[in-house]
């Protein structure tokens, strides 16, 4: 037997069904107790923290929103523990100190329909949210509002950016809360990550991005003829809205990738560019000097107005 067969037929092991269902209705929430990991309940849910990522647990499923991947209890062990399928299983099905409280079945209920949240009547917080503390370019953002892509919410007052598919139908949308001190962002339930919020040029670029705020942060940088290019913002660090433009727009044969300047940015940078690179698209990678596009603009701002200030006090000391 050659060396590569008898390395193959050591790792692998058979598995009844039964055994591989028991071990992914393993509820994680008691798996992760069991190893003294901590949990905060939120409901019918709990979240548990992987770094600074929030992990949603229900029984034995778990979702990221960030990166925007779930699975069951199988899955998460491979994911966050680091084992391959085998010990995975054997993991769950009791290679650990301790017994597991296996989950109920958890029944699926059909997906519900996806709904815009309500229109306010006005614009007057995102307005001055977004240009007066997030600094971003009068005339880009009328260009997103006009082609409704960018409104206020009525009972919250968030910043809503939809996002589109072929047709025009809206398919997703991110919030973003417009208060002094709200850090409040999310995805509206139900939406399709493929179609987030996201801008169609007819050049051969496009530049993806984390966030709604950071792409017009970038393209209040760079208006130059800025609605030639397409433009993306997963909501997340995921992919899925960068290849469904590049498939919907075929002029598209240059990424730029724009994540932010952290660790999951770089993470996620390194797995799309990869991904990219056997596909055989041509991928660039451009790094904000701060954190992401949009702390790059306020900086950009605060220099403009510190040199007219100082123009100013020139034009006055000479008068």
């Amino acid at each position: 037997m050659a060396k590569g067969e008898c390395l193959l037929s050591t790792k692998y092991k058979h598995y009844t069904d039964e055994q591989k269902e028991t071990a992914r209705q393993t509820d994680i929430a008691a798996l992760l107790m069991s190893q003294d990991e901590t949990l905060k309940k939120a409901g019918s849910e709990y979240e548990w923290y992987d770094g600074g990522q929030k992990i949603t647990i229900r029984g034995n499923l778990w979702y990221n929103q960030y990166e925007q991947e779930g699975g069951d209890a199988i899955d998460f062990v491979r994911r966050f523990y680091n084992k391959d399928y085998t010990e995975a299983v054997d993991f769950l099905l009791g290679g650990f100190q301790g017994t597991l409280i296996r989950s109920e079945p958890i029944e699926k209920k059909p997906k519900e329909p996806f709904v815009l949240p309500k229109r306010n009547y006005n614009m007057d917080r995102v307005f001055a949210y977004l240009i007066h503390q997030r600094g971003i370019d009068r005339d880009v953002l009328y260009s997103f509002v006009h082609h409704r892509m960018i409104y206020e919410s009525k009972n919250k007052h968030n910043a809503v950016f939809v996002g589109y598919d072929a047709d025009r139908i809206p398919r997703h949308a991110h919030k973003r809360g417009t208060g002094s001190e709200s850090t409040y962002k999310g995805n509206a339930p139900n939406g399709v990550p493929e179609y987030s919020f996201h801008w169609h040029g007819r050049s051969k670029y496009i530049c993806l991005f984390e966030a709604p705020i950071d792409m017009l942060s970038f393209i209040s940088m760079h208006k130059s003829h800025w609605q030639e290019h397409s433009y993306a913002a997963a909501c997340s660090v995921s992919d899925r809205v960068l290849f469904q433009m590049m498939k919907d727009n075929p002029n598209i044969e240059e990424v730029f990738l724009c994540l932010d300047n952290d660790e999951p940015g770089h993470k996620a940078t390194k797995r799309i560019s990869d991904k990219l690179f056997l596909m055989g698209t041509k991928c660039t990678i451009l790094l904000p000097k701060g954190k992401d596009w949009n702390e790059d603009l306020l900086a950009m701002r605060e220099a403009e107005e510190s040199e007219v200030s100082e123009q100013c006090q020139t034009s006055q000391l000479l008068s």
